[in-house]
């Protein structure tokens, strides 16, 4: 042990007895690494991000809808899109009613974009956003009321004029009074405040409190059913029968819908982990890209340590043969040499490491999106340097330990 840390200490002093040229070296592996860890961070902290976004939909919930997550850019693709019908609201209430005790709940959403919202001289910019839905779509979005109550299937079967608003909404036109049994103007409509959600947070910097909620009746009232889709929402009883709910769902649908058995689904069944897979399928590319740049610099690093170990073996000839004369094996010389391989990567490394986290994360920042530190990337940089330097380092450090001391001592 004792040997091991002399030879460590011995290489350190050799790497510090050299410090402008083991920076330049270093640099290849500080570039390297920066590349990869930066954009490692900043997909990382997109990723967390749109998770947090998407992960709207309650626990164990799925939604069935008209449109799929992510158009696709084939005509032919296209073509069957074009052709699908509107979900109908009749139609949520035959899978409903089909669906019965095996689901936990199931409800309907329409939504409505771009509106503004008028109390008394007070008013909205023209970007909230109007959902129209059945009661069960506020646990089935995790949706909560903090202040007021929950509209209701009385609400829904009487078309009441009412609305909850979100939190923006609720600060932007009542900073001073407390908005319950206020009326409120959308599109000329007026409707009763019965209640205010509890605050959704930001999502890339925008805000998810923006948008109001109403019966979904008295929503078709104002805007009408036709070329307007029904969005549905359902949630299972827990983890384990959640993919026997959704095809159940699946199945259930097509007979509502008509669909024949050798037609492929009208309509789309989103998950929190279908948008996840696509986001994931979506970042890898640049990953990818980052990983193929960095190999580059990582490579040409590695051939810049390579050639500055074996100039070190030159320069150090007759070091090397004055400690093989007074006992230092082959393999003393061989880890030395190694270790200060490994270590100029390494210091390289961690450098490059924290200026990657850093950057990574300062250019998330401007995205809004949630600061991370990507600790599986890091460890992948550490083991990357570790390999390089074994890898580079290894014919330098077998040429040093080869000579012959007798040849070494003579050398000027």
């Amino acid at each position: 042990m004792n040997n091991l840390t002399e030879i460590v200490r011995i290489a350190f002093s050799s790497l510090f007895a050299n410090k402008l040229r083991s920076t330049l070296t270093m640099l290849g592996i500080i570039v390297g690494i920066f590349s990869i860890i930066s954009i490692s961070t900043i997909i990382s902290m997109m990723e967390t991000s749109i998770e947090d976004g998407v992960s709207a939909l309650g626990k164990n919930t799925f939604q069935i809808q008209k449109w799929p997550i992510v158009q696709m850019s084939s005509a032919e693709r296209q073509r069957l899109l074009r052709n699908r019908r509107d979900i109908e609201l009749e139609e949520f209430y035959a899978l409903k009613e089909s669906l019965g005790d095996n689901v936990k709940s199931i409800g309907a959403e329409m939504w409505n974009f771009g509106k503004v919202i008028k109390y008394k001289s007070e008013e909205t910019n023209p970007n909230v956003q109007v959902c129209g839905m059945t009661p069960e779509a506020f646990p089935n979005n995790s949706w909560a009321v903090e202040n007021g109550r929950e509209f209701n299937y009385r609400d829904v079967h009487r078309y009441e004029r009412v609305i909850v608003l979100g939190v923006d909404i609720a600060d932007k036109l009542f900073p001073y009074e407390d908005p319950i049994d206020k009326e409120v103007r959308v599109d000329g409509n007026k409707l009763r405040v019965i209640g205010v959600l509890e605050k959704q947070g930001e999502f890339f910097g925008q805000s998810q409190d923006n948008f109001c909620l109403m019966p979904i009746t008295t929503f078709q009232g104002f805007y009408g059913k036709r070329n307007r889709s029904v969005n549905i929402t359902v949630m299972s009883y827990s983890k384990e029968d959640y993919e026997e709910v959704i095809q159940l769902s699946e199945g259930k649908f097509r007979i509502a819908r008509g669909v024949p058995a050798t037609e492929p689904n009208d309509f789309t069944i989103r998950t929190n982990e279908a948008v996840l897979r696509q986001i994931s399928d979506i970042t890898s590319g640049f990953r990818v890209g980052s990983i193929v740049i960095a190999a580059i610099a990582l490579l040409a690093a590695g051939i810049g340590i390579m050639n500055i170990m074996l100039v070190s073996v030159t320069e150090r000839t007759r070091e090397i043969g004055i400690r093989k004369s007074i006992g230092a094996r082959r393999s003393n010389i061989l880890v030395q040499f190694l270790v200060e391989s490994i270590t100029l990567c390494l210091s390289g490394g961690f450098v490059g490491i924290f200026l990657g986290v850093a950057a990574g994360n300062f250019a998330g920042s401007l995205l809004e999106a949630t600061a991370v530190v990507p600790i599986d990337w890091i460890i992948i940089g550490v083991l990357l340097c570790v390999f390089i330097g074994l890898t580079f380092g290894t014919y330098p450090a077998y040429k040093a330990s080869n000579l012959d001391p007798i040849e070494a001592l003579r050398y000027e």
